[in-house]
């Protein structure tokens, strides 16, 4: 081949290339990038992203990035980042409200589409994990990177996939405040730090959680925790009905996640979740797993929750019926993870512990707990406050169904 040949074929190839790119429908390219931003942020270079940490730092350098392309303006109190001071407890059990333990400081990243509108609305994931498993890791083996792909690089690649979405789309009614948490897995750190230190003029309308949003399986099941705490949500979830979802509603605002903090400040919340699986807080939670066309149907759902709810009206605030109940403490535990998503009788078991009183026992995943003892569990509340009345080295006969079958084993705490 002669090099004029070559040259041509090399000029012709790029040109192509460029056009391809040039031609890519929207839709694909939110596609590309949203399956760039998990491999980025769950990289092994990230390592695992635990708050305080160089991974960490790292992650939030390339969200800075990213709310910068976007177009975001800065809303920190240093550009984008918004530092916090935390001191990690002498009890690896507390919240991180001790006076004992070395000092921590986090970054959550904040960016605002300002429309001068009266009203903001917060649309936010943490994207903290647990770095090399130190602490809340569920790993037996050694020392080992966590990425956290779906837990959660998904629900941060969720909150610039919606910064991006909401800015080519011009929505006027309310500002739009973009969070990615951070400290969220030692407690909810940042979100807490952020409610309690935001400017007291600003009234938030309501705010949306994407915390694990990346494993859309099968059966399509999305949880959406917080319908209760705004009469609006309801009726807006319900006219939603593409792409097809399987949604589970959940009235309460409270949970596991940077939400309740919200929450707790009398703010509407939606909280989108897809559900535990085998890799959670394990390294092996890593980006091939995650469903990318399952997390792009969640994230084009949310999407139209944020528009019908521009048109909705106020969106006033709503305590759920939690708000009365105490919180529990558990002296024992049977080693399971349960189902979030089941909304059957019983609490579903979604995964088990090897060592622990359920495997000792005999139980397994896919097992359905309908009652402990002397006491019915019709829910996973139910489950909940059994294991605040056991005690340690009592053994109780457990009921499961099996395969639509029950049977009885006795588990020993």
């Amino acid at each position: 081949m002669t090099r004029r040949i070559f040259l041509f074929i090399v000029a012709f190839i790029f040109t192509l290339s460029c056009t391809r790119n040039a031609s890519i429908p929207s839709d694909d390219k939110a596609f590309i990038l949203l399956q760039k931003d998990v491999n980025v942020l769950a990289s092994d270079e990230m390592e695992g992203r635990e708050v305080g940490t160089k991974g960490e730092k790292k992650a939030a350098e390339y969200l800075v990035k990213r709310f910068s392309e976007i177009g975001l303006s800065p809303a920190g109190t240093n550009g984008y980042i918004q530092l916090f001071n935390r001191r990690r407890s002498a009890n690896p059990h507390d919240n991180g409200d001790g006076t004992e333990g070395e000092m921590i400081v986090g970054s959550n990243i904040m960016g605002l589409i300002d429309n001068g509108a009266s009203q903001t609305v917060i649309i936010g994931g943490h994207y903290d994990h647990l770095g090399y498993g130190h602490e809340g890791s569920l790993f037996t083996g050694g020392r080992a990177i966590h990425n956290g792909a779906d837990d959660n690089a998904s629900g941060t690649s969720g909150v610039l996939y919606l910064a991006q979405k909401i800015k080519d789309l011009g929505l006027k009614k309310y500002n739009y405040l973009f969070i990615c948490f951070s400290g969220e897995e030692k407690g909810l750190w940042g979100s807490n730090y952020y409610v309690n230190h935001r400017d007291p003029n600003l009234k938030i309308s309501y705010m949306v959680n994407m915390d694990m949003i990346g494993r859309l399986n099968n059966e399509r099941k999305v949880s959406i925790s917080g319908v209760g705490t705004s009469p609006v949500f309801d009726g807006v979830l319900d006219k939603i009905t593409k792409p097809k979802l399987s949604i589970k509603k959940e009235l309460s605002g409270l949970g596991p996640s940077d939400h309740a903090s919200f929450y707790n400040s009398g703010i509407p919340v939606l909280a989108f979740f897809t559900g535990q699986h085998q890799d959670y807080h394990k390294p092996s939670d890593d980006a091939p797993l995650v469903n990318f066309k399952g997390e792009m149907d969640v994230l084009s759902y949310i999407t139209q929750v944020v528009v019908a709810l521009e048109g909705a009206g106020d969106i006033p605030f709503t305590k759920t019926q939690d708000e009365s109940q105490t919180r529990m403490a558990f002296t024992v535990t049977m080693g399971v993870m349960p189902d979030y998503l089941y909304d059957g009788a019983g609490m579903k078991i979604d995964g088990v512990k090897d060592g622990k009183p359920a495997q000792v026992a005999g139980i397994i995943k896919g097992d359905i707990v309908v009652k402990m003892g002397e006491l019915e569990v019709p829910d996973m509340q139910a489950y909940m406050k059994c294991l605040s009345i056991f005690k340690a080295g009592q053994t109780v006969p457990v009921e499961v169904i099996r395969d639509g079958k029950k049977m009885v084993v006795d588990v020993k705490f």
